[in-house]
C-alpha cells in the first residue's frame, strides 16, 4: 500500500492562491485514480478533484475554473493548484489514491484556511 503525504496548506486571504502537493512513497503510474478530497468542520468529506489513469479529470462544480489537478508519474506526486480561493474552501484537504486492485490510500491531510 502506498503512503501519501500532503504539503502546501496554510492561511491565505480571500482571492489568494495555494498549491497543494501529495508525495507518494511508491509509483503512482498504475493507479486507477488519484484525487483530492476535503472536509470542513461538521461536514462530510467531499471530493474536490480527481484524475483518472487515462489523464481525464473531474471537479466538483464549486471549484471548476479555479482549481487544477495534475499528476507527475516520474516524481510520484499529485498537485492541486487552487486560485481565487474563497472562505468556503476552508477545510482539511486529503490526498487519495485507488490502485488497480482496489486498494485505497489516504494521506493525513493538510489544513487550508481562507480568511475573509
Amino acid at each position: 500500500q502506498v503512503q501519501l503525504v500532503e504539503s502546501g496548506g496554510g492561511l491565505v486571504q480571500d482571492g489568494g492562491s495555494l498549491r497543494l502537493s501529495c508525495a507518494a512513497s511508491g509509483s503512482i503510474r498504475n493507479m486507477r485514480s488519484m484525487g483530492w478530497y476535503r472536509q470542513a468542520p461538521g461536514k462530510q468529506r467531499e471530493l474536490v478533484a480527481i484524475i483518472i489513469s487515462d489523464g481525464s479529470t473531474n471537479y466538483r462544480n464549486s471549484v471548476k475554473g479555479r482549481f487544477t489537478i495534475s499528476r507527475d508519474n516520474a516524481k510520484n506526486t499529485l498537485d492541486l493548484q487552487m486560485n481565487s480561493l474563497k472562505p468556503e474552501d476552508t477545510a482539511v484537504y486529503y490526498c487519495n489514491s485507488l490502485s488497480h486492485i482496489g486498494v485505497v490510500s489516504w494521506g493525513p491531510g493538510t489544513q487550508v484556511t481562507v480568511s475573509s
